[in-house]
């Protein structure tokens, strides 16, 4: 994922007021708007305009992508770029159908489909909250209680933001998916006189994992296996987010060959499925008996893995 700079975005500096941040937009979204711009790319354009003034005008949005800016140095974010921000507000994030980056939704998350704020007599609903929640795969497999820390822009002297830490304990269900929310009722703004409180919605993303990649609410996992094991068949352990089971891999599989392990995905009503990925891989052939072994195995086999490139 790259980096989205929207001071460039919008040309002015990163010290620039909200007044010089107005200005550069309204100028350049009249320049890309693609209903008068003669601009080749002015759509793709327009839509990098409004996202970054999306976020610029925000002050809550601007200190936030303002400390990620700080931390990511060149090409690979770090860990946990987009985790531990939370915004008050209904636009939040991203509305659903929204075209909005990878980047924008990755830190701001997308808003969460919630009633509009009540008024109530003698006070008003205070404001929801939205921020992101990354947990651990093994968690949407058995459900966990974490406690997570939350960073909270809260206006500052003179307009500037300046942020409190809050900490709180969270319940996660079994089998929740990438892109769900939770809402903890209660944990958004305090209400107006006798208006109830805001809510905070968590939008649920996974870590990245070091064995496996989800798919929906399938999992996906790559499995070495040796060449022999390929070619013969081999009964062979796989681990799983719950527990290892064992596969059998039939003879002749090729290198990228899915096998599937029905039920073994994320938990749910039914269950998903977890695909292995078979990944050949091939012993050292350092020493002289080693190498003598692959000589042996190339002159028994009359095979041009590049045959079909011949045609």
């Amino acid at each position: 994922m790259q980096f989205k700079d929207y001071y460039a975005t919008l040309g002015v500096e990163r010290k620039a007021d909200a007044d010089e941040i107005k200005r550069a937009y309204r100028k350049l979204a009249r320049k890309y708007h693609p209903d008068v711009s003669k601009e080749r790319d002015a759509e793709a354009r327009f839509k990098d305009v409004t996202e970054a003034y999306e976020v610029l005008k925000d002050p809550e949005k601007r200190a936030a992508y303002d400390q990620v800016g700080q931390r990511w140095q060149g090409g690979a974010p770090p860990p946990d770029w987009d985790a531990g921000f939370e915004f008050s507000g209904r636009d939040g994030g991203a509305p659903p159908g929204a075209d909005y980056s990878d980047f924008f939704e990755a830190l701001f998350g997308r808003r969460a489909g919630v009633p509009p704020t009540g008024h109530a007599r003698g006070g008003m609903r205070g404001d929801d909250h939205h921020a992101k929640l990354l947990i651990d795969l093994e968690d949407a497999y058995r459900g966990a209680q974490r406690t997570i820390s939350l960073r909270v822009p809260v206006a500052g002297p003179q307009g500037s933001v300046q942020w409190r830490e809050r900490q709180l304990d969270v319940n996660i269900p079994k089998g929740i998916r990438a892109g769900q929310h939770l809402r903890l009722a209660g944990q958004g703004s305090p209400g107006h006189g006798t208006g109830q409180a805001g809510d905070l919605f968590l939008e649920v993303e996974f870590r990245p994992h070091r064995h496996f990649r989800v798919d929906g609410r399938d999992v996906i996992v790559e499995l070495p296996v040796a060449p022999w094991e390929a070619a013969l068949g081999a009964s062979v352990m796989v681990p799983t987010p719950d527990r290892r089971v064992e596969l059998r891999v039939p003879p002749n599989s090729a290198a990228g060959r899915r096998l599937r392990l029905r039920g073994l995905g994320l938990p749910g009503e039914p269950a998903s499925d977890l695909y292995v990925v078979l990944a050949i891989v091939l012993p050292p052939s350092d020493g002289t008996a080693e190498q003598q072994a692959w000589r042996t195995l190339a002159k028994a086999f009359d095979f041009n893995p590049r045959a079909s490139m011949e045609d």
